[in-house]
C-alpha cells in the first residue's frame, strides 16, 4: 500500500481556486433534478456578449471624442449582439447562470451607461448639474431594471417585459439624438427648451424601465403561426422606417412605449 496521504476531493476542489486562477465553477441542474458542479464557460454565447460589451465601451469612447455617429452605430450593434447571444445559447443548450449575469453587466454598460454619456456629451452638458443628474437617473434606472429582471427570472410571464427592456430604452435615446442631428434647425441645441425636452425625455425613458407596465416581449412569435394579414402592418412599419430611418425608429419606439399603457388598461378592465 502507498504511504502517501489521502486528500479529500472537495478539499482539493476548494484549494484549486486559491491564489491567482482564471476559472469559473457553477452549479447546474440535470434533467433528473440533481445538482452538479461544472467548470468553465460556454464559448459562443459569452463571446457574443463580450462583443456587445465592446460595442458599449467603444460607444462611450466615441461619445467622449465627439464622434456621435459612431457612438450611435456602436449601441445599435450592441443591441443586435444582445439579441443574438440568448438565441445562440438556447439553440445549442448553453444557458448558464454565469451567462445571465455576464449578459446583465454587458447590458448595463451598453444600454445604461453608453446612452447616458452619449446624451450628456451631445446636449445635456450645457445644463450642467441638471443634465448630469438626468443622465444619472437614466443609468440608475437601467441598473434597477436589470437587477429586478435577474431576480424575477422564472417567476414572471415570459411573454411580457415588466417595464421597457434596456436595449429598447437605449434605442429610444439614440434615435432621439439621431433625429436631432438630422433636423438641426428644428432641434437647436442652443435652445433651452430643446435642452429641457431632451432632459425630460431621458428621465421619462429611465422611469419606463422601472415601471410595472407590461410590454409584449415577442419571444414566442417565432414559435407560432400568425394570420397572413399581420404582414400588412409590418410592411407599413418597414416602409415608414425606410423613408426616414431615425424618425421611423423613434416613432415605432414611442408607439411601443404607449402600447404598454393601453394593454395595462385593457388587462385592468378585464380583471374587474
Amino acid at each position: 500500500m502507498s504511504n502517501k496521504p489521502q486528500h479529500d476531493d472537495s478539499l482539493q476542489d476548494h484549494h484549486s481556486f486559491d491564489g491567482i486562477t482564471f476559472e469559473v465553477e457553477e452549479e447546474e441542474h440535470t434533467h433528473e433534478g440533481e445538482k452538479i458542479k461544472r467548470r468553465g464557460i460556454y464559448l459562443w454565447p459569452n463571446l457574443i456578449t463580450t462583443a456587445a460589451l465592446l460595442c458599449g465601451f467603444y460607444s462611450i469612447i466615441a461619445s467622449m471624442g465627439g464622434d456621435y455617429t459612431r457612438a450611435i452605430y456602436a449601441i445599435i450593434l450592441a443591441a443586435l449582439f444582445d439579441g443574438l447571444d440568448g438565441r445562440v445559447a438556447r439553440a445549442i443548450g448553453a444557458q448558464s447562470a454565469f451567462g445571465e449575469q455576464f449578459d446583465s453587466l454587458s447590458d448595463l454598460l451598453a444600454f445604461g451607461v453608453a446612452p447616458a454619456i452619449l446624451m450628456y456629451s451631445w446636449v445635456l452638458h450645457d445644463l450642467g448639474r441638471i443634465g448630469l443628474a438626468c443622465c444619472f437617473i437614466y443609468t440608475a434606472c437601467a441598473a434597477f431594471r436589470l437587477a429586478r429582471f435577474n431576480v424575477q427570472i422564472g417567476v414572471v410571464d415570459k411573454r411580457y417585459f415588466i417595464g421597457i427592456a434596456s436595449p429598447l430604452a437605449a434605442i429610444m435615446i439614440l434615435s432621439a439624438i439621431w433625429v436631432g442631428r438630422d433636423y438641426p434647425l428644428i432641434f437647436s441645441l442652443k435652445d433651452p427648451a430643446i435642452q429641457a425636452m431632451y432632459a425630460a425625455f431621458m428621465v421619462i425613458v429611465g422611469l419606463l424601465m422601472i415601471s410595472n407596465v407590461k410590454y409584449y416581449s415577442f419571444k414566442q412569435v417565432d414559435r407560432k403561426r400568425v394570420p397572413f394579414v399581420v404582414m400588412l402592418p409590418v410592411i407599413i412599419i418597414l416602409a415608414m422606417i425606410l423613408y426616414d430611418i431615425p424618425l421611423g425608429i423613434l416613432v415605432v419606439c414611442i408607439l411601443y412605449a404607449l402600447s404598454g399603457f393601453i394593454s395595462s388598461f385593457v388587462f385592468r378592465q378585464k380583471s374587474k
